[in-house]
């Protein structure tokens, strides 16, 4: 495309709609061409680990950090990028449940026929978070017959649009990008989690520089509005 080598890039979990929305102002900001490799933070650093070659990985601080312990990730190279919190969803054209206050969720769970989120041992951020949420607000034994879990890596909104879940709950990144499914709305604040997402540039990325201005430009003002329109903020 622009005859510079293409740039790799791994990115976890929510990160991945707002960057391909990104992906071509950033090509032709930097004039390198973008290669998207998804998957949930976990499994990137496992993968990673495992010897996956890359150029610029998004993920959690907490995850950079140990690429970088682990001498995968140049320590000196982190900038952050976004977070997003977790929503829940139903499909479109059904009824909204109140998720207002902790209360109104912790029903919105109850009443619910099924109930879905990312399966926690795929290392997905959000369903990591919400196990431990539904064994904190006493509801995990009370719907473990009705919950349906996604493999990390996919969408819960597949499970609403298919019918096989009546309420989702995911990163709202996930939730506003889908056509057929509505933002019921976000968590209560007194339960919400955040998930940011920070860039990192791989030990033996063939083109620092090319790294760097990429991840400039993810962090820049262009991509600012591409952010809120995925469901995601400024850190």
């Amino acid at each position: 495309m622009f005859g510079a080598p293409a740039m790799k890039v791994l990115t976890g979990g929510a990160f991945r709609r707002a960057l391909l929305a990104a992906v071509p102002a950033c090509e032709r900001e930097t004039g390198h061409t973008v290669t998207v490799v998804n998957d949930t933070v976990g499994a990137l650093v496992r993968r990673i680990k495992d010897g996956e070659a890359f150029d610029v990985v998004i993920v959690s601080p907490a995850a950079l950090d140990e690429l970088a312990r682990a001498g995968k990730v140049m320590p000196d190279a982190h900038v952050a990028l976004a977070k997003v919190g977790i929503g829940v969803m139903v499909k479109a054209g059904a009824l909204k449940p109140d998720v207002s206050s902790v209360e109104a969720f912790t029903r919105a769970v109850l009443n619910a026929g099924s109930v879905g989120y990312i399966d926690p041992e795929s290392g997905g951020s959000s369903g990591v978070y919400l196990a431990g949420l539904f064994e904190r607000l006493g509801l995990a034994d009370r719907v473990k017959d009705r919950v349906r879990l996604k493999r990390g890596g996919g969408h819960v909104s597949d499970l609403v649009l298919s019918g096989e879940v009546e309420l989702g709950i995911h990163q709202m990144s996930e939730i506003v990008a889908t056509e057929g499914v509505i933002l019921a709305g976000p968590l209560p604040a007194a339960i919400q989690n955040y998930t940011s997402y920070a860039a990192g540039i791989g030990a033996d990325v063939s083109d620092r520089s090319a790294a760097e201005a990429l991840i400039a430009a993810l962090a820049g003002p262009a991509v600012t509005p591409l952010l809120a329109s995925c469901g995601m903020h400024r850190p």
